[in-house]
């Protein structure tokens, strides 16, 4: 079994001009993941798939995850010149999170039985650049999948064969799974609105006139 600083050196090496960074997670699972940046994404897919040593094969699961834009203060250590040298001491700075989508996909070799592999694709934006690759080209298992994360969160996957909603019908406007969504007040779909949702409704009712 290759580690995930293996794996990331490997596909450095294979394609060049791939940005690749490894994601920690603090967490008592400790499963790391791999962010690549969209323009590699099929090519790192492809290798994934494809090398020999590697063959991952299967993705079993494709989740979505809305970031909203942050700005938090950490605590860092910087070098500061001093008279015969250099001494470190502790700063604090102010970092900032831009508003982006994010697809995450959970990879395993078969052949090696091998993985989860993580990997992490994100948007520019949640709005006007909203588009990633699609890999079910790569991994038949995504389409459905990236059809949810485009239902729910409005991902755009150029390149996947039948992007359309699988959820929520065609003329249901904006993303349930974003974190800013605002649930209305009436649907217009729903055959027999009962509890809170005939409660709203009925706010949209005309006065019965009077007998």
């Amino acid at each position: 079994m290759f580690s995930l600083e293996e794996i990331k050196s490997r596909l450095e090496a294979a394609i060049p001009t791939a940005r690749l960074e490894i994601v920690a997670n603090p967490s008592p699972s400790g499963q790391h993941s791999l962010r690549v940046d969209r323009d590699s994404a099929v090519a790192v897919a492809r290798l994934l798939r494809d090398h020999a040593e590697l063959r991952f094969d299967y993705c079993s699961n494709v989740t979505g995850v809305d970031w909203l834009a942050a700005e938090w203060t950490e605590k860092v250590k910087i070098k500061q010149p001093v008279e015969g040298g250099e001494q470190e001491i502790e700063a604090t700075r102010t970092a900032r999170r831009p508003a982006h989508l994010e697809v995450v996909y959970h990879l395993y070799s078969m052949e090696h039985r091998q993985g989860p592999l993580i990997l992490r694709l994100c948007t520019g934006d949640r709005t006007a650049d909203s588009h990633l690759p699609s890999l079910t080209p790569i991994w038949r298992s995504c389409e459905f999948q990236e059809r949810e994360v485009f239902d729910l969160f409005g991902v755009h996957f150029d390149g996947h064969p039948d992007l359309r909603r699988i959820f929520m019908w065609d003329e249901f406007k904006d993303f349930p799974m974003r974190k800013d969504y605002v649930e209305p007040d009436d649907y217009e779909y729903e055959p027999t609105p009962h509890d809170e949702v005939l409660a709203k409704a009925r706010k949209h009712q005309l006065p019965e006139a009077p007998t």
